[in-house]
C-alpha cells in the first residue's frame, strides 16, 4: 500500500489549516470581550449562538474515537454500534429539557461547582481530581493515540510526528479560550461532515466497483445488505455472533452490546446521560448562554448526531465486506496486521486508497474532528483545574488575568502529559471499547449523585460521597469477579447499587427532612417551545424507525 499524500492533498489541507487558524485569530481579536476575563476565556459567556453551541458540542464529541474507533467497531459488530449515536441524540433532548434548567437557573458553570453547591466541598474536590485524571489519561490520551494512528497510516510519517502535530495544532486553538474554540468548531464541523460524507460515498462506490458491477453507491448499500447480514442487526442475542477482538482472537458480539439488557439495566443510558449531561467538556458550551439559546444548541447537536452513523458506520461496513470478499488486497493487508485482524485499521486503510484531492479533504476532515475534540477537552481540563482546584486550594486571591494565564499553563501541561502517554496505548485491542469501558468505571456513580441531586431533595452529602467512592472499586470488583458480564451491564449494576446506597444513607441521615442545600425546582423550567418539541419528536421518530427496520 502506498503511504503518503500528494501535492494536491497537502494544498487542500493547508487551505483548511489557514482558514481555521485565521478565523480563530479573528475571533480572538474581534469577537466579544477584549479583557482578560476568566468567564469569557473558560465559558465564552453570552457570546455563543445556538448554531455555534450545537456545532461545538458535536466537534468536541466526534473525534478519532468515532472516526477510527467506532468505524472499527462497525467493521467488528456492524450497524448495532450506531446505538451510541442514536441514544446520544435522544439523550441530548432529555438533557436540554431537564438538565440545562438545573444548571443555568442555579448559575452553575462547572460540574464540581454543582457538587459543591448541592452537596459539599469534599465531593466537589474528589470528583474534580477524578475528572482531571479521566480527561487527561483516558480521553485526551486516547484521542491523540487514535488520531496519530490514523494520520500515520495516511501519510507515512511516524506515529510521534503525527501525535506531536495534532497536539501543537490543538494547543494553538485552545489557548484562545472557549470563544475561539466555539466559533472555529463551526468550520471544523463543516469540514468533518462534508469530508466524512465524501468518504462514505467513495467507500460505497469502491465496494460497488470491487464486489459488484460498478453501478454506484446504491449497489454498494445493496451489497452490504446481501453479504453482511450479521452486521445489520441493532440487537444481539447471547452467543449469536462471534467477532474479531482485535488481539488475534474472537469474542461474543453480545459482550460488546448486550441486546435489550443494555437498555433495561441502564448501561447505554448511563453512558449517554453522563457523557452529555454531567460532562464538563460537553455542557460547558451551553452554560454561558441563556436557556432558550442553550436548548436550541443542544437540539441542533442532536440533529448533527443523527448524521454520524452515515459518516462513521457505513465506511466500516463497506470495509468489512471488502475484507470478507478479499476484494482489495490493500485493504485486506492493511487490516490484517501481523496475522491479527485489527478493526481499528479499517477507516485509516480505507482513507489511504482514496484518490488524490479527496484524500486531502478526508485528511482535513479527520484532523478537524481530532483537533476540535482535543481543544474542547483541554479547555475543560483547564476550567476544572483553575476554578475548582488551583483557585480554591493554592491561590484564592488570583485576579482575572492570572486565572486566564494559569488556564493556559494547565492546557499546555495536560497536552504534554497526554502526548507522552499516548504511545503506551498501542497494545489496545479496540480503541472505542477502551474509552467506553474505563470511562464507565466512574460514570455510574457520577450520574447517580447528579440525578438524585437534581430531583430528590433528601439526598445528602454523605450519601453522595459513599456513591462517589464506591463506583470505581465496585466496577473493578465486578470486572474481576464477573469477567463474562458485558461492561455496559456492569455499569448498570453499579449505577443501581450507587443510587441505592445514596438513598439509604440519605434517608437515615435526613430523617424524612429535605436537605438544606436542595435546589428549589420550578416545574415551568422544563417547558419548551413548539419548535423545540417538533424537532425532538422528529428525532425520536427517526430513532424508532431505525430500530424497527434493523431490529
Amino acid at each position: 500500500m502506498k503511504l503518503g499524500l500528494e501535492s494536491l492533498d497537502y494544498i487542500i489541507f493547508f487551505v483548511y489549516f489557514v482558514i481555521v487558524a485565521s478565523y480563530g485569530y479573528w475571533v480572538y481579536k474581534n469577537k466579544g470581550k477584549q479583557t482578560a476575563d476568566s468567564k469569557d476565556f473558560f465559558l465564552a459567556e453570552g457570546s455563543l449562538t445556538w448554531w455555534a453551541i450545537g456545532s461545538s458540542i458535536i466537534a468536541s464529541n466526534i473525534s478519532a474515537e468515532q472516526f477510527i474507533g467506532m468505524s472499527g467497531q462497525a467493521f467488528q459488530l456492524g450497524i448495532a454500534i450506531s446505538v451510541y449515536e442514536l441514544v446520544g441524540a435522544f439523550s441530548l433532548i432529555l438533557i436540554a429539557v431537564f438538565f440545562l434548567p438545573m444548571y443555568i437557573r442555579n448559575n452553575i458553570y462547572t460540574m464540581p461547582q454543582f457538587l459543591a453547591s448541592r452537596y459539599d466541598n469534599r465531593i466537589s474536590t474528589i470528583m474534580a481530581v477524578f475528572w482531571l485524571f479521566l480527561y487527561i489519561l483516558v480521553n485526551l490520551t486516547s484521542i491523540i493515540y487514535l488520531g496519530a494512528l490514523s494520520l500515520e497510516t495516511m501519510t507515512g510519517f511516524s506515529f510521534m510526528a503525527c501525535a506531536t502535530f495534532l497536539t501543537i495544532f490543538a494547543i494553538f486553538i485552545t489557548l484562545g479560550g472557549m470563544k475561539v474554540i466555539g466559533y472555529t468548531d463551526v468550520i471544523q464541523v463543516v469540514c468533518l461532515v462534508v469530508g466524512g460524507l465524501a468518504t462514505t460515498y467513495l467507500a460505497l462506490d469502491l465496494l460497488s466497483a470491487k464486489v459488484g458491477s460498478g453501478a454506484g453507491i446504491f449497489e454498494g448499500l445493496s451489497l452490504i445488505k446481501d453479504k453482511a447480514d450479521s452486521h445489520l442487526h441493532m440487537i444481539f442475542a447471547k452467543g449469536q455472533y462471534q467477532v474479531h477482538d482485535g488481539q488475534g482472537g474472537m469474542i461474543d458480539a453480545y459482550n460488546q452490546l448486550p441486546g435489550l439488557l443494555m437498555f433495561i439495566v441502564g448501561g447505554q443510558w448511563i453512558v449517554n446521560l453522563n457523557y452529555f449531561g454531567c460532562n464538563q467538556y460537553i455542557t460547558q458550551r451551553a452554560l454561558g448562554a441563556d436557556l432558550k439559546t442553550a436548548r436550541s444548541g443542544l437540539l441542533f447537536a442532536s440533529f448533527l448526531k443523527m448524521l454520524m452513523p452515515i459518516i462513521v458506520v457505513l465506511p466500516g461496513l463497506a470495509a468489512y465486506v471488502l475484507f470478507q470478499e478479499n476484494a482489495d488486497m490493500a485493504i485486506v493487508e492493511g487490516i490484517r496486521e501481523g496475522g491479527i485482524v485489527k478493526p481499528d485499521n479499517a477507516y485509516p486503510v480505507l482513507l489511504n486508497i482514496l484518490p488524490t484531492g479527496l484524500k486531502g479533504m478526508a485528511f482535513a476532515a479527520l484532523t478537524a474532528a481530532i483537533v476540535a475534540s482535543l481543544a474542547g477537552k483541554a479547555n475543560s481540563i483547564s476550567t476544572i483545574y483553575v476554578l475548582d482546584i488551583h483557585k480554591k486550594f493554592f491561590a484564592p486571591d488570583l485576579n482575572e488575568k492570572q486565572m486566564v494565564w494559569m488556564g493556559r499553563v494547565s492546557i499546555v501541561v495536560s497536552f504534554v502529559i497526554a502526548l507522552a502517554i499516548s504511545p503506551l496505548l498501542k497494545n489496545l485491542g479496540q480503541g472505542f471499547q477502551y474509552i467506553q469501558e474505563y470511562t464507565g468505571f466512574i460514570s455510574p456513580g457520577i450520574l447517580a449523585i447528579f440525578l438524585l441531586g437534581f430531583f430528590w431533595k433528601k439526598a445528602t452529602a454523605n450519601g453522595a460521597l459513599a456513591a462517589t467512592i464506591l463506583s470505581i472499586p465496585m466496577s473493578a470488583l465486578l470486572k474481576v469477579q464477573a469477567p463474562d458480564m458485558p461492561f455496559l451491564n456492569r455499569m448498570g449494576v453499579v449505577f443501581w447499587i450507587c443510587a441505592l446506597v445514596t438513598v439509604v444513607i440519605s434517608l437515615i441521615e435526613s430523617k424524612g427532612k429535605d436537605h438544606p442545600k436542595a435546589f428549589v425546582v420550578d416545574s415551568t423550567w422544563f417547558k419548551s417551545d413548539k419548535a423545540f418539541r417538533f424537532g425532538a419528536l422528529l428525532i425520536t421518530a427517526v430513532v424508532v424507525l431505525i430500530y424497527t427496520i434493523f431490529w
